[in-house]
Order: structure tokens, then sequence, then C-alpha cells
């Protein structure tokens, strides 16, 4: 399998989501690409503003790609393994009424005003163009996936998407050095980053919205504008996850998740709200 640099230049740079966009590589499934990416805001890592920007297609998250993976088609699952993520040496955290924390990033710890944290890089947005022509706003989660902001996607994890258009037009950016369930700002550790991700396809798994894979529990999500439902669609990715994982019927699968199943709001704050809900790999043993 191959790993491809993919450079940080004008080219490889988009701040919407379209099927129109034309891929900036394509790869063959199991293949690696490595990204460093802006802020979320266009910074890069000498704090300077990236330039030139379209100020209509390029208002939201500075995103990587699209990357096309050769054969994956309409329906089809696309695995994307988050192999490592690395925090670059700042970052930034908005409150009300612009006021700003700015944090030095380094050797696994933000330090701002006498405040220290320590970090837990991802990527906030990892996903594909959503169903539909024209131009999407990078800032909603999907069912294709986006601005998904899970802080449990670290490195290590996996994330599985249904896949919307052939090729798939991959795309991630919008570094997180730190991040608490909910966001309750609106900003993380706003930082750049460096991330490299390996994309494959799940023949056997169909989809109908994301899910994960952490060293700690499987994670089934649920985005919505209306916070109710969107936990009603990540129960039922999860009473389905453990019926395919673990052979259980749909009556048992729900009482064993009022049991061992948390519901954590994944992020408030995007229009679109998100929840996931978590089933950790001790939380039940099968005899």
């Amino acid at each position: 399998m191959a790993t491809h640099e993919i450079p940080l230049e004008r080219r490889t740079l988009h701040g919407h989501f379209s099927r129109d966009l034309a891929p900036i590589l394509a790869i063959d499934p199991g293949d690696t690409i490595r990204i460093s990416c802006p802020n979320a805001g266009w910074y890069l890592a000498d704090r300077t503003l990236f330039e030139p920007r379209d100020p209509k297609l390029d208002d939201g998250h500075a995103l990587i790609g699209p990357v096309e993976v050769r054969g994956a088609r309409e329906g089809q699952t696309l695995v994307v393994r988050i192999d490592e993520v690395a925090a670059g040496p700042w970052g930034v955290t908005f409150g009300d009424a612009g006021h700003m924390l700015a944090w030095e990033l380094e050797n696994g710890a933000g330090r701002c005003r006498g405040f220290e944290v320590e970090l837990r890089p991802f990527l906030g947005v990892l996903g594909m163009p959503p169903i539909g022509d024209g131009v999407h706003s990078t800032a909603p989660p999907r069912r294709q996936g986006g601005n998904i902001d899970c802080a449990e996607l670290v490195a290590g994890s996996t994330l599985f998407l249904p896949i919307p258009v052939d090729g798939a037009l991959f795309s991630a950016g919008d570094g997180h050095a730190r991040q608490g369930d909910g966001e309750v700002s609106g900003t993380a550790i706003e930082c750049p980053a460096e991330a490299t991700l390996t994309l494959s396809l799940a023949d056997d798994l169909t989809l109908e919205w994301p899910i994960a894979l952490t060293a700690d529990a499987w994670l089934t999500f649920g985005f919505d504008e209306d916070l109710d439902h969107a936990f009603e669609i990540a129960v039922e990715g999860m009473l389905e996850l453990m019926r395919r994982e673990h052979g259980l019927e749909r009556r048992d699968a729900l009482a064993l998740a009022s049991v061992a199943v948390d519901l954590r709001v994944t992020q408030a704050v995007n229009g679109v709200k998100g929840v996931h809900a978590m089933l950790r790999h001790d939380a039940i043993r099968f005899s």
C-alpha cells in the first residue's frame, strides 16, 4: 500500500463541500495520506493567514481534499483509520463577545494564562460531500461525516462513513488540540494540525449513519437539529451495532444498552447537534 504526502497549498485546500470539486488525488483502497492543514480559520502554523481565498467558496473550515478512493461506490462504507494527529504549536479558543484564550501547545500540554490542559488532538472535520448538487457548508455534521467534532476520534480510532458519491471524495481538517463533549463555547483549542489517515472500503458493512471504533469503545452517531432526535438516531445505531457485533436480539440489546451504553452530546453548537452512544469494550462480559 502506498503513502501519499499532500502538500498544503492553494490547490489542495477548499472551504466548502461539493460534488463538483475535482479530486486533488486518486488513491487505492488501503493507501495512506499525510496532510497538514491550517486551523479552522485558515491560520497557519506560523500564525499567518492563508491567502488567497475565495470569499464565497472558502468561508468554511480549511479542508484538505477532496481525495478520490478508486473503486468506491455510492452506498458502500468508507473506512478512515486515524493513524496519527499532531497539534501545531499554538491554538485559540473563543468565548463570549470575542473573548479569546491563546494557547501555547508543547510536549502534550496546552498552556494559557496559568491554565494547563493535557492535549488529545483530533480532526473535527472528516467527511464527504452531502447528497445534492451545489455548494454546501462545512459547519454541520451529516450522515456522510463532516464537522463531527467528536473528541474520541484521536489517533488509533477508526471512523466508518456511508459513501454518498462514487469515488468518495473525502476531505479532512479542523485541527483540535483538546475539546470537551458539547464544545459549549463553539470552539475547541483550534489549531493547525498534521495527520496521517488510511482510507479503505468495508465491503461487508452497509451503514445509514457513521460509527466509530476506538481503543476503548464502539461509538454510534446521530445528527439532527433536534437533540432528542439525534439521541434516537444514535441509540438505534447502537442497537443495530449490538445485533451485528454481538448477535443480540433487539429487546436484549435495548435492555443492555440502558445498563451499559453511555449517551454523550458530541457537540451542540454546529446548527445540527451531534450525539454519540458509547459501548465500552469491557462494559458487558459474554459467557
